[in-house]
């Protein structure tokens, strides 16, 4: 029981022939390298930053535009008072 020849993989690769047929093989192989390519392509992508909309740090939180909404808020309500 010793190890795997090289003997061993080529009597595999001769079966796999005579079951799949050279055209089904090379066909799986040209699937195999298009998908290789596309998550190459994929991965390329994912690693370019994407802008945002705005920049704005999650934790800042901007006091000016709560108070104005605030102001205006409250300026409504003594109108219509």
């Amino acid at each position: 029981m010793g190890g795997v020849s090289i003997w061993h993989w080529i009597v595999v690769g001769v079966i796999v022939m005579l079951l799949f047929g050279r055209g089904k093989v090379s066909e799986l192989m040209g699937d195999v390298a298009k998908g290789i390519k596309s998550f190459k392509k994929g991965m390329a992508e994912d690693d370019e930053p994407t802008p945002s909309a705005t920049n704005v740090d999650p934790k800042v939180i901007d006091h000016t535009q709560a108070s104005n909404a605030a102001a205006q808020a409250q300026a409504k309500t003594e109108h219509k008072a």
